[in-house]
């Protein structure tokens, strides 16, 4: 059974409050509802780290005759019920036409705060939804997906500054990722991560050669002094974990 916990703060209300529902199955939906223009983060992956929170925007358009309350979209696996943990926070109705809105909405993802698990990181599918007065209710799944991912950092250390023309650069670091269960990060090994060049003036990195993160995460390569400039790691990231890089490292070179 999936984790539900909404917040769900209309504009103006006076304070939030908290509900947990039960998902509409699929396929048992009372329908009269109609759901357009879904979109949540503009279609990027969502990236959560181990302690701040992270606001995701989303928004949609219902169509219905019925009196409603509590509209959302929401992330799901499998059945509508194993939902992905998260405070909602939605707009008032924004009129189009009769019967019709705009919904603003905003998912709040607080590992701090929430148990996540490192499983939960990838694929998610979207769905949306909206409950009557007097009971009952329409679920819509709208064929979007949506990756969430665990966030990951990079360390540099470029030596030995300064160094002299022609010289050997080694360059380190380090990648990690964002652990949801433990609420640290940790080693991040085997990963494929770039080395990039800043020559000094100049206003763009440029890839100078691929490197490989050993079991532990640790980074190391060496590069011939040719010209001053900053040394930065780029990790691009894959379907659970996001991408990160490194601050950059300046090497003087004489």
């Amino acid at each position: 059974m999936g984790k539900q916990v909404w917040r769900v703060v209309m504009a103006g209300a006076a304070a939030a409050v908290f509900t947990a529902v039960a998902a509409v199955p699929a396929g048992a939906a009372e329908g009269g509802v109609s759901f357009t223009r879904v979109q949540v983060n503009s279609g990027k992956p969502i990236v959560i780290g181990v302690s701040k929170e992270v606001a995701v925007p989303a928004s949609f358009r219902m169509a219905t005759t019925h009196k409603w309350k509590w509209p959302a979209v929401f992330l799901y696996r499998g059945g509508t019920s194993d939902r992905l943990w998260h405070a909602v926070e939605t707009s008032d109705c924004i009129t189009v036409s009769s019967g019709v809105c705009d919904f603003n909405e905003t998912m709040y993802f607080d590992p701090s705060v929430w148990d996540m698990r490192n499983s939960e990181a990838g694929a998610w599918k979207v769905a949306a939804e909206v409950y009557f007065n007097g009971g009952g209710g329409d679920t819509d799944d709208k064929g979007l997906t949506v990756y969430v991912k665990r966030n990951s950092r990079l360390t540099v250390n470029a030596s030995p500054e300064p160094v002299s023309k022609g010289k050997t650069i080694t360059v380190t670091g380090k990648v990690t990722r964002a652990n949801w269960e433990t609420r640290k990060y940790a080693s991040y090994g085997g990963r494929t991560v770039s080395l990039q060049f800043k020559p000094a003036g100049a206003a763009s990195y440029t890839t100078v050669k691929k490197a490989y993160a050993n079991g532990s995460g640790d980074l190391r390569t060496t590069v011939k002094a040719s010209q001053t400039g900053t040394w930065r790691w780029v990790y691009y990231g894959n379907t659970t974990t996001g991408p990160s890089t490194s601050s950059g490292d300046n090497v003087v070179v004489k």
